[in-house]
């Protein structure tokens, strides 16, 4: 087995966030139905309490951001690639993104929860409100690049909660 510092495959990757991501969900007592076969569109996990379900898309990342928008990206326009991210998803889909980067395999990684308008807002904001591709869990930008001295981190109410998923259940 790789230590916690070895670089997966990104298919290894996507594999154990989705299923931390569904254990999660089941801990808070949801129920968790996985959608079965590759590339599925727009959502890994359906998850339900009741009348109440959300769809979940589960990204996986170990090196610090989830790259979102770049296959959008033209002329270097970063609101227009995240617009058109943006119109891709549909009322009642989430985000999980999970972090494995500095965890050991005998941690839970740090796990966020968001809505597709939120993470836009948050790519727009990035890099000095350049935007960019990358969603980054904490990057501070240095003197050279465009967001010099700003740093971008994910928003400490994204963080995987049960009360972060009885807000977005309730919002559904």
């Amino acid at each position: 087995m790789p230590s916690s510092s070895a670089k997966l495959h990104a298919w290894h990757v996507g594999i154990a966030a989705e299923a931390i991501a569904a254990a999660q969900f089941a801990r808070c007592g949801l129920d968790v139905s996985v959608q079965y076969g590759a590339n599925q569109p727009e959502y890994d996990l359906l998850v339900a309490r009741g009348e109440k379900m959300l769809k979940v898309s589960v990204k996986g990342s170990q090196d610090g951001g989830w790259g979102l928008t770049q296959s959008l990206l033209k002329n270097a326009d970063y609101h227009l690639a995240i617009e058109q991210w943006l119109s891709r998803h549909r009322p009642r889909t989430i985000f999980c993104f999970v972090q494995f980067m500095g965890v050991p395999a005998d941690a839970l990684p740090r796990m966020y929860l968001a809505l597709p308008e939120e993470v836009a807002q948050r790519m727009r904001e990035s890099a000095n409100g350049r935007g960019d591709t990358i969603l980054y869990e904490h990057k501070e930008w240095t003197k050279r690049a465009h967001g010099a001295g700003s740093v971008d981190r994910i928003p400490d109410f994204w963080k995987f909660s049960a009360a972060r998923v009885n807000q977005l259940l309730l919002e559904a």
